[in-house]
């Protein structure tokens, strides 16, 4: 369809000089050759701008759909991680509360350590001072023996 219109038209035509009204017809012809394809030509450009158009809406909605999946993608992602990161925190508080409880109870320990170490320490003094009780008791009766042992000998 490339050819020249000069071409198109009959090969008859061409070799001869044409009558006023073969030439009157030949430019209708042309005329209506040539509004045709201004008209092609016409809706070419009208149904590709609308093509363009559409694609260009059909891409700034999948942009937004795309957009939108994305958001529902991260805040999907990030609701369990806040809720790791919200965990992490009580637990950091809860390791925070334990070591002071750690810490309390050993200086309580440490307390009750020493408090047994002194009862411990009394107990066995007591002891000994009962075993020295014991001992002075004896050397009283053997004194006592012996002064009595003394007395009835004289």
């Amino acid at each position: 369809m490339n050819t020249p219109i000069s071409m198109s038209m009959p090969s008859a035509a061409r070799g001869r000089v044409l009558s006023f009204s073969e030439k009157e017809r030949t430019e209708e012809e042309t005329g209506t050759l040539e509004s045709s394809l201004l008209q092609l030509i016409d809706d070419n450009r009208r149904s590709s701008l609308q093509l363009r158009e559409k694609t260009e809406r059909s891409r700034k909605e999948a942009i937004r759909h795309a957009a939108r999946t994305a958001d529902l993608l991260v805040k999907a992602v990030n609701g369990g991680v806040e809720e790791c990161f919200v965990n992490e925190k009580r637990i950091e508080a809860e390791i925070r509360s334990l070591a002071v409880t750690v810490a309390r109870f050993g200086k309580q320990t440490d307390h009750w350590l020493a408090a047994t170490h002194a009862v411990n320490s009394a107990v066995k003094e007591i002891g000994d001072f009962e075993n020295w009780m014991k001992t002075m008791e004896f050397d009283c009766k053997k004194i006592t023996a012996a002064i009595r042992s003394i007395h009835e000998d004289h």
